[in-house]
């Protein structure tokens, strides 16, 4: 009985609850049996924080005290205040406040196992680095890097010293996103011709994003590369022709080092075309989208790429539609990464998006700048 067929016998919500399970059990088919390890109940994977910003404070610290596998044990911050006060917040101990003058004294701290880097971009190579030198696991937010060769030198990095080197593509870990890619590849949807993707907001002046040393580019390095990652895993192939323009349409000064506006298309191996835009100037409705076309249907998720609030949408073959909010808030989708990098130290098992798979999105963003006549990475 193929796809089709299948999806004519069941109700809308047995094929959504089945939908939902078969991509959770093929996407991550070790986090729950590792989870359910008695071996490892109880234990924690103890966290230092490389960066008070918004992301480390107001999302992947809450995400560390939600997730069953976390504890926060050290800080790492230029702002020794700031410091103290998370501090006080999650019991740490002033010892394991680290600046980054002395931040590889980390190595000596047995209270550390791995590091979470919440840095601006151009800082993301020498912490990972020094992190591998001393010996502890790292998660560290994307883009990777602000470019290949650093990229590269993560890698080995963390290879010499044989620790974990994950990136942190939380939409990989989403139930969601799983249920997206099941679908695809069960054939609900028929065989996918195209996909549209874009992620946008108006960034205001003076944020750190706009200095191209530490963002490294424009929207692209920042927003755009959810939609190029998505375009990836939603087909499970990797682009080949890639063309693409850029622009700066508002000059009031923000954009003096970074582009304002990219697009880009990319033809997959099959066949399989996909167009993109990111933009730093216009609103893609708070959180961008992706659709895909299908032989037989169609789906698309908008908002797909924020914290909470995605939103799943689907007409696939045999006539079943599909309407499915995210039930999750935020910060699930970082409870989720803490808890898959805990379940791969504690199985040496490779996390589902190592350093590898953030190298592959700068070569590719590299290749869109020198298609858009701007320098690569």
């Amino acid at each position: 009985m193929g796809a089709e067929d299948l999806s004519m016998t069941l109700t809308r919500r047995d094929f959504s609850r089945l939908s939902a399970m078969a991509a959770l059990a093929g996407a991550l088919p070790k986090i729950g049996a590792q989870a359910a390890d008695k071996e490892n109940a109880g234990r924690k994977l103890r966290w230092c924080i490389v960066g008070l910003g918004r992301i480390s404070m107001d999302h992947f610290m809450p995400a560390v005290e939600l997730s069953k596998t976390g504890k926060i044990t050290a800080l790492v911050s230029g702002h020794r205040e700031k410091a103290e006060k998370q501090a006080a917040m999650y019991n740490v101990p002033s010892p394991s406040i680290y600046s980054y003058d002395n931040y590889d004294e980390i190595r000596q701290n047995k209270e550390i196992d791995a590091v979470y880097i919440a840095l601006p971009n151009s800082m993301h190579a020498e912490y990972t680095i020094r992190a591998a030198k001393a010996g502890k696991h790292v998660l560290c937010e994307k883009p990777m890097a602000t470019s290949v060769a650093d990229c590269k030198a993560m890698v080995e990095a963390c290879h010499k010293a044989r620790v974990k080197l994950m990136i942190a593509y939380r939409c990989q870990y989403n139930p969601l996103h799983l249920k997206a890619i099941e679908l695809i590849r069960s054939g609900a949807i028929g065989q996918v011709q195209a996909i549209e993707s874009a992620f946008g907001f108006p960034i205001q002046a003076g944020e750190w994003r706009l200095n191209r040393k530490m963002a490294g580019g424009g929207p692209l390095m920042d927003v755009g590369i959810y939609s190029l990652n998505a375009c990836r895993y939603l087909t499970g192939e990797e682009p080949g022709e890639i063309k693409a323009n850029s622009s700066t349409i508002d000059h009031d000064g923000r954009f003096d080092e970074v582009e304002e506006n990219d697009g880009w298309t990319m033809k997959f191996p099959s066949g399989i075309l996909a167009s993109c835009t990111t933009t730093y100037g216009g609103d893609t409705g708070g959180g961008g989208f992706f659709k895909v076309h299908g032989s037989k249907g169609w789906l698309a998720m908008e908002p797909a790429f924020p914290y909470q609030g995605k939103h799943l949408t689907a007409h696939i073959a045999g006539g079943q539609d599909i309407d499915e909010p995210e039930p999750d808030k935020d910060p699930w989708d970082f409870v989720r990464q803490a808890d898959h990098l805990a379940e791969c130290v504690w199985s040496n098992q490779e996390p589902k998006t190592p350093g590898e798979e953030g190298l592959r999105d700068i070569q590719l963003m590299s290749q869109i700048y020198l298609a858009a006549g701007l320098r690569p990475l």
